[in-house]
């Protein structure tokens, strides 16, 4: 369901992103509407809407007037993108300087990687 340690609207973005990505919501199909998503996960449809406004904005979703939110061809390319710079940023950037810390070369960073998968 919805992560609830962020507010609701963006756990709502969210959700539809993975689905996106996940392939449930292909490019150019149409995505739940407000009032199903707030129906659905039981939440204020202005929640939802604001979710799925905020991914209106990012481009992910297009709105066609009267008939609904559908997803933004190129959707798939631009959440992968966004991801992996926000992935690098929140995980690699801290990994990194903990590494640096601890005397890690970035070839024995990546020998334990290999270890762990």
């Amino acid at each position: 369901m919805l992560d609830e340690t962020k507010p609701l609207y963006l756990a709502v973005a969210e959700q539809i992103e993975d689905g996106i990505l996940d392939g449930t919501h292909q490019e150019d199909a149409p995505v739940p509407s407000t009032n199903e998503l707030a129906a659905f996960l039981r939440i204020n449809p202005a929640t939802a809407g604001k979710g799925l406004n905020l991914l209106a904005d990012a481009g992910v979703l297009v709105k066609r007037r009267g008939v609904g939110m559908f997803v933004a061809p190129g959707a798939i390319t631009r959440l992968r993108q966004r991801r992996r710079d926000d992935f690098a940023r929140d995980y690699l950037v801290p990994l990194l300087r903990e590494a640096a810390h601890l005397g890690i070369e970035p070839r024995e960073l990546t020998e334990m990687m290999e270890a762990l998968q």
